[in-house]
């Protein structure tokens, strides 16, 4: 998950990583869905070949591109999972124009050196904290896949394809309190033991990672309490999903690109 120094092999690897994932995404209405959907998955493969790559290295790095980076090729490894028990999930140009720029992004900005100083645990929860990039994300695209067979349904397209309306709504979800537990997980593990995470006299300071994680999470406490209490569906479930993902994005890779593209600091 920690993307050290680039080197050439990698960038190599990353390109063609840009490439197999850019054919669905400039060809979609040229090439079959079967075709489609294999090109992901040889994406996918090649682009966790490009973040193998990066753990080699002299120094250890971590920011805002490989947090995106590792965030599209999760939610393309669960669509390459998905789709081989659901053979009927669209493959989407913006999944696969999504992990072409994701994986070119983070060899632009590798992101700077971990500190020496930080605790052998921080890259699992640093991991972990991904995971939740990951999982919320997948939730993101189930989402809209979920209003966009709503919107076919409604104008009577075909509402027979696809993937049943029920079953996105129901993977949605799934996807959504998983990533609630794992955030749970990894701010409480942040609270207690960030002196012990990061560095001696390191603690839980009210930054604006720190305030946007907890709103992310009030969000989509929320979101989970309202479906199962209020029975929430449809757009107001999805518009919380939504605003809930832009906080936590917010949280670290926004706080993240501010810091190291706009003020040019590593910490």
């Amino acid at each position: 998950m920690i993307l050290a120094s680039a080197p050439f092999v990698n960038l190599i690897v990353s390109v063609l990583a840009a490439v197999a994932y850019a054919c669905p995404a400039l060809s979609v209405l040229h090439l079959g869905e079967h075709t489609a959907r294999r090109l992901v998955i040889l994406a996918w493969f090649l682009h966790g070949i490009a973040l193998s790559l990066g753990l080699w290295g002299e120094a250890a790095r971590f920011g805002f591109a490989p947090a995106l980076s590792v965030t599209a090729w999760l939610i393309a490894a669960v669509y390459a999972v998905e789709s081989q028990f659901v053979p009927q999930l669209p493959t989407r140009w913006s999944l696969a124009g999504l992990g072409a720029g994701a994986v070119l992004l983070a060899w632009v900005f590798p992101g700077n050196p971990i500190h020496t100083s930080a605790s052998a645990w921080l890259p699992l929860h640093l991991a972990f904290g991904v995971a939740c990039y990951g999982l919320f994300g997948t939730a993101v695209v189930h989402a809209w896949f979920m209003v966009r067979a709503e919107k076919r349904i409604r104008h009577a397209k075909d509402p027979h394809s696809g993937v049943p309306l029920l079953t996105l709504e129901r993977l949605t979800y799934r996807f959504v309190g998983a990533g609630f537990v794992l955030l749970s997980a990894t701010l409480l593990a942040g609270f207690f033991f960030s002196e012990y995470l990061y560095a001696p006299g390191r603690v839980w300071r009210w930054e604006h990672k720190t305030v946007f994680s907890l709103l992310s999470w009030v969000t989509f406490a929320w979101l989970l309490i309202g479906r199962q209490v209020f029975g929430w569906r449809g757009k107001r479930a999805v518009n919380m999903l939504y605003a809930g993902s832009v906080l936590l994005l917010l949280a670290y890779v926004g706080s993240r690109f501010v810091l190291e593209i706009i003020l040019g600091r590593a910490s």
